[in-house]
């Protein structure tokens, strides 16, 4: 029997494994397989919501940012974040425990 007799009678066995072996590798070993874009499309999907949101907090400071703050506001932060106090008062600290 010749190469080419062989050749011919398995020759849909042949054409089957190859395209076997090129589906295997377009799914699963390519550089762009579909394993990889499925992934990065659910993580460009992620990454979309998560800039959606953040905008939204970017949004809601701006609007914070633009409103004028009030006396009693500058109080409130002075006294909380700076530990500011009027003249004669004092301040007595309260430790909440853990």
């Amino acid at each position: 029997m010749s190469f080419l007799s062989v050749l011919a009678r398995h020759s849909r066995l042949l054409v089957a494994a190859v395209l076997v072996g090129l589906l295997v590798w377009i799914l699963f070993l390519d550089s762009h397989s579909v394993v990889d874009r499925v992934r990065w499309h659910q993580e460009h999907a992620e990454l979309t919501q998560e800039n959606e949101h953040l905008q939204a907090q970017i949004d809601t400071l701006q609007a914070q940012l633009d409103r004028p703050l009030s006396d009693d506001i500058i109080e409130r932060i002075a006294r909380e974040q700076y530990g500011m106090q009027r003249e004669g008062e004092t301040i007595y600290p309260i430790e909440t425990p853990e």
